[in-house]
């Protein structure tokens, strides 16, 4: 790490602050925005602490952008850099998505706001499809012979946590944690494992429902809980809300819950700050600041904890069979909550068309964004009231 930074921290706090602003198209895209802007063309990040930054933004959980940002302010300015850069990133989505459940929730019931609605939750389905399809590739392999051989085991992990989140509607964490140490032990066995010390293990305990009957102390522990199993793509925490605001606590409906989705969709920054439009439908502002503090926090304890040692961390191959067994578990639930949710949002031929053809356009038209898609989609959900 150099020790003279070309910049100054308020340089790099203004350019994070406008990212957090405009930056659209989702963790892929902001982290291309990171690389293009920081190292190519300002050159204040060099290659080589991108790279660091990425990986374990890839190999910690939290959620890809925010990580790798919170990295970038830590690469020079350490703690400081790490903590003003990470408010600066979230603060603007934060704020747009606040006042998005302003509205909502003052105007959800109107006609034309259910009419908007109502082709938006379809194209999101139709974007989150697209995602699911995507992080499957990158994360586990291509859908070819070949892949299902090499990464048999992964594809195991996959297709069990899909038929499991199918079959419950619910995420099952203590799976995600089973299949990473399933591939720990397969992959790249630790020596404290070869040693016969395996009743070391101590399982996370999973029953948080219970330890307060205060909403606000209930959506700090399940937001912290889900931030703490976002693995590369900020949609991978789409399973575990689902499961937690619409099955085990009912604190949304299914169609306020897609609305969440498709909130994240058309706002810039990470598409994890949806938590916060939840939070602020549950309880107010106090509930959307608790949700965003508590799912970014494991993102930035992680950061902050293994940024100074993560050469050494990155190269211990048994964490990263780890994260690939966990990954491959949070993906495969992913996919399965995609089945959950379109079950119970696709309910005619209009809302059906929608959702193809967000997934035809997304495939076919190159470089297009899903913010363009999402007011497409509000457009014809209008015409589609009005006519019927």
């Amino acid at each position: 790490m150099e020790k003279n930074p070309i910049y100054t921290l308020k340089e790099l706090t203004l350019y994070f602050l406008k990212l957090g602003t405009m930056g659209f198209g989702g963790p892929v895209a902001l982290v291309g925005y990171m690389h293009k802007d920081l190292v190519e063309n300002r050159k204040w990040i060099s290659e080589e602490e991108y790279k660091e930054g990425l990986a374990l933004a890839q190999l910690a959980p939290g959620p890809l952008a925010a990580q790798l940002a919170i990295y970038l302010g830590f690469v020079h300015y350490r703690f400081l850099g790490a903590t003003l850069i990470g408010f600066a990133f979230i603060l603007p989505s934060f704020i747009m998505v606040v006042l998005l459940g302003i509205v909502y929730k003052l105007y959800g019931g109107l006609s034309w706001i259910q009419a908007v609605f109502y082709g938006i939750g379809a194209a999101v389905i139709g974007i989150i499809v697209m995602s699911s399809y995507k992080l499957t590739i990158k994360s586990i392999g291509k859908f070819n012979l070949s892949s299902f051989k090499q990464n048999w085991l992964l594809w195991l992990f996959f297709i069990v946590a899909v038929i499991v989140t199918l079959v419950t509607q619910q995420e099952q964490v203590l799976l995600f944690i089973v299949a990473g140490f399933l591939y720990m032990f397969v992959k790249a066995p630790p020596k404290w494992f070869n040693n016969k010390t395996t009743n070391s293990i101590v399982l996370l305990p999973m029953g948080f429902w219970n330890y307060d009957n205060s909403t606000l102390v209930k959506i700090a522990i399940f937001f912290a809980e889900a931030g703490a199993f976002v693995f590369g793509s900020g949609l991978a925490i789409v399973p575990f809300l689902h499961s937690g605001v619409v099955v085990e606590n009912q604190w949304l409906t299914e169609h306020q819950f897609v609305d969440a989705v498709a909130v994240a969709m058309i706002t810039p920054g990470p598409v994890v700050i949806t938590v916060g439009f939840i939070g602020y439908l549950v309880a107010g502002f106090p509930g959307a600041l608790v949700a965003a503090l508590a799912t970014f926090l494991p993102c930035y304890l992680f950061t902050i904890a293994l940024a100074p040692s993560f050469k050494k961390i990155a190269q211990n191959k048994s964490i990263k069979a780890f994260v690939d067994g966990i990954t491959a578990a949070v993906v495969g639930a992913l996919v399965g909550a995609v089945g959950v949710i379109a079950s119970r949002s696709i309910l005619d031929i209009p809302t059906t068309l929608i959702a193809i053809s967000t997934i035809f356009a997304l495939l076919y038209i190159k470089k297009i964004q899903e913010p363009y898609i999402i007011a497409v989609a509000a457009v014809v959900g209008v015409v589609i009231k009005l006519v019927l």
